[in-house]
């Protein structure tokens, strides 16, 4: 495999963006080729100061355009120089990293394979039985609907084709939310390839959102998108607020 451009999207995630960033060092950038982009929305915090010790590429938008994380990760895609897109968000732990790029890295050898997604899980730290609960049915609907071919991938952990994605013309950026399920959705229904769930990896993310607003009101705002992107392409939301 030719190698790997972690695309990591930011604004003003001073908090958490360093355990992630972190996490990619050299050791794995060398056995694994990998280049770390950090590509950010106009972060006013030390954001920027924390990426510049671990990023290759530091993107800033052009804060002349609206921003969202759709454009955040195209245009860190665009000063892209390797072959394999991994797309993670800022508060994205991987809990056993070698495993996790070895693993993935062998699927991609495999030419039918476009694109992985995996199961993803809140900070063990900050786990409740309502995290279990909830991430134990949402994993496993997404692994059901890989297996039964339909295309879907939970946008804290992207990985595909660099060529795919350039033929997609990238994420959506008219869309504030729902822009990872609908990437994968474009890719299954243009035959672009396989997509595949990977039911031995895990990545952990903040439970923030979950938090904040409550399972119920999340996983209401997911489906209303979701349904809104297939039928008319277009978001229900206007703006996907900031947790912080």
């Amino acid at each position: 495999m030719a190698g790997i451009s972690i695309i990591v999207p930011t604004l003003n995630e001073a908090k958490l963006v360093e355990q992630t960033l972190s996490q990619f060092t050299v050791g794995l950038k060398e056995k694994y080729s990998l280049e770390v982009i950090v590509s950010d929305g106009g972060s006013t915090d030390s954001t920027l100061g924390i990426a510049a010790k671990y990023a290759d590429k530091i993107i800033h938008a052009d804060l002349s355009k609206k921003q969202n994380i759709a454009s955040g990760r195209n245009y860190g895609a665009a000063n892209a120089s390797k072959d394999i897109l991994y797309f993670f968000n800022a508060d994205t732990r991987i809990p056993d990293i070698v495993k996790f790029f070895r693993l993935t890295s062998k699927q991609f050898d495999d030419k039918q394979i476009s694109a992985l997604t995996c199961k993803v899980k809140v900070f063990p730290e900050e786990k409740k039985l309502s995290d279990k609960l909830f991430h134990a049915f949402y994993n496993n609907y997404v692994r059901v609907v890989n297996v039964l071919g339909f295309g879907m991938g939970r946008g804290e952990c992207h990985m595909l084709r660099k060529n795919v994605f350039n033929e997609l013309n990238g994420y959506d950026e008219t869309l504030e939310a729902g822009e990872d399920f609908d990437l994968y959705r474009r890719l299954h229904d243009r035959k672009l390839g396989k997509i595949k769930f990977i039911n031995e990896l895990v990545v952990y993310e903040s439970p923030r959102r979950y938090r904040r607003y409550g399972y119920a009101k999340v996983f209401f705002d997911w489906t209303k998108n979701a349904i809104s992107v297939v039928m008319r392409n277009k978001s229900i939301s206007k703006n996907w607020e900031e947790v912080r």
